[in-house]
């Protein structure tokens, strides 16, 4: 205990002993609190002090004697860096797979566009292919439009026929051909050897009316064409006759007032026809 000192009732000698005394008296009080807080026990201590978890991470700033130091130990920065090692780890892995997603993603895309090229190429192909047949189709169509023209306008000119020459071939009384008449008619049979498209007309009259001047104008006619077979074989299906009789004689170009002559004697009147279609690869009969 702490003893008081009456400082009124001491001598000045008196006084520096007591103040002196308090002096020594405040370090031992003070010695003896440490001592007494050192001789807790350590159980006790450990239950005074608050507990923690078996696993609980050191502080920030513990050090290697678990007090305050700047120097980080190698445990305690392994335990930091292995979540970012492990988090790098997982985003190495997110790369790859998707540098291999967008790798496949390419390859079909270029397979598609590979397809699709291949396509069009055929396509393309088959469009010129049948751009070819189609133009072949037209000239073809063409061709044969203007062959059915052709053929049109010669199967419209078939009996279209012009005439090229004709002679007269004059007979005597008894239906007789005379050596006058027969080289007209040489001349005539010489000028149609070789050729096609050709017809001949022959007209024959006679004197003597109704059926007397008929037959005798057929006679004279079938005279004619019996000559032309028989001396020049002149084919018979392009002769063509008709006996007219008595029938008057009309002139090419005469007027509607004119008066047609009479026949007065039996004559046969030929006419060369020709059609140019039929004659386009020979030679026109002429020459009578």
């Amino acid at each position: 205990m702490t003893k008081r000192f009456r400082v009124s009732k001491l001598f000045p000698g008196q006084c520096a002993v007591a103040l002196l005394a308090s002096a020594l008296v405040v370090p031992a009080v003070a010695q003896q609190t440490s001592s007494d807080s050192q001789s807790t026990p350590p159980a006790a201590a450990a239950s005074q002090q608050p507990s923690s978890p078996a696993n609980a991470m050191p502080s920030d700033k513990e050090g290697f004697w678990g007090h305050v130091n700047p120097f980080a130990r190698k445990k305690w920065v392994k335990k930091r860096l292995d979540p970012i090692n492990d988090r790098l780890t997982e985003l190495d892995q997110v790369n790859a797979k998707n540098a291999t997603d967008i790798k496949d993603v390419d390859a079909r895309a270029q397979a598609g566009i590979q397809h699709a090229q291949s396509t069009a190429d055929a396509a393309n192909q088959a469009a010129t292919a049948a751009g070819t047949q189609a133009q072949g189709a037209s000239t073809i169509a063409q061709g044969a439009s203007g062959h059915v023209d052709t053929i049109n306008t010669t199967v419209n000119g078939l009996d279209q026929y012009h005439q090229i020459s004709d002679v007269d071939v004059p007979f005597r009384g008894n239906g007789i051909l005379s050596k006058d008449a027969k080289a007209q008619l040489d001349t005539l049979a010489t000028s149609l050897a070789g050729h096609k498209g050709y017809i001949v007309e022959i007209e024959a009259r006679a004197p003597g009316a109704g059926a007397v001047g008929i037959q005798s104008s057929q006679r004279l006619a079938e005279s004619v064409e019996r000559y032309l077979v028989t001396e020049h074989q002149v084919p018979v299906y392009r002769m063509h006759f008709v006996a007219l009789g008595n029938a008057p004689i009309v002139e090419p170009g005469a007027d509607a007032d004119s008066k047609p002559a009479r026949v007065r004697k039996g004559s046969v009147h030929i006419r060369l026809m020709e059609n140019s279609l039929a004659a386009q690869d020979s030679m026109s009969p002429h020459g009578m």
